[in-house]
């Protein structure tokens, strides 16, 4: 909660300060039913998946009413920190696995989320239409750009067009090399500080 505060502190109110200092204890307790955060890094809850995911918000404020599909959300990441700082915009969030998708609808349910959608559904089966799709780490980018372009659509309200907002970490050099004239890339490490988000980035794609 450290880092929250230290990065965040007067961005966000005390009801939204206080959903995030829940997620420890409930993380911890899903953790040790279903396994969604390995066992030596839930101790790095707030730094290696909230902070992280915290990072697009670095990159773009969402306007107000914006929706946003988490791709492959797994426990929740990026999207229940995400719908924490925007609880104005609307989330929905899609993961392939069952057990995952019910740890992150309870810990949505005990924080009070009222701002997503969290649903079991392949990537290839989701139908909707969102302003932007955000992922983390899930594939290499031209393997998602292919399941999701048809998901991007709406109005265009936010600073950034609508499109995709992924973390990827190391050298992604080779992935992004087929859209290195849209591509937009924000080096994590001038957001936060922390000697882990040292060759992570946020990479950002208009669809």
């Amino acid at each position: 909660m450290e880092l929250i505060k230290k990065y965040f502190g007067s961005q966000f109110d005390e009801q939204q300060m206080e959903q995030f200092a829940a997620l420890d204890a409930l993380y911890r307790d899903w953790n040790s039913k279903i396994n969604v955060i390995s066992r030596k890094d839930i101790d790095m809850l707030y730094e290696h998946h909230v902070l992280h995911s915290l990072a697009i918000a670095k990159a773009i404020n969402f306007r107000d009413d914006t929706s946003i599909l988490d791709f492959g959300t797994g426990g929740g990441f990026p999207g229940i920190p995400l719908a924490i700082a925007f609880p104005k915009c609307h989330f929905t969030m899609i993961d392939g696995t069952g057990k995952k998708i019910r740890v992150a609808q309870e810990i949505a349910n005990s924080i009070g989320l009222k701002n997503v959608e969290i649903v079991q559904r392949r990537g290839e089966e989701e139908k909707g239409h969102y302003q932007f799709v955000v992922s983390r780490a899930v594939m290499p980018l031209p393997d998602l750009m292919k399941i999701v372009r048809k998901n991007i659509g709406g109005k265009q309200t936010n600073p950034l067009p609508n499109g995709v907002i992924v973390l990827k970490g190391g050298n992604i050099e080779g992935e992004t090399q087929p859209f290195r004239r849209l591509i937009e890339t924000w080096e994590i490490s001038n957001f936060f500080s922390e000697e882990w988000f040292k060759e992570k980035h946020v990479i950002y794609l208009p669809a």
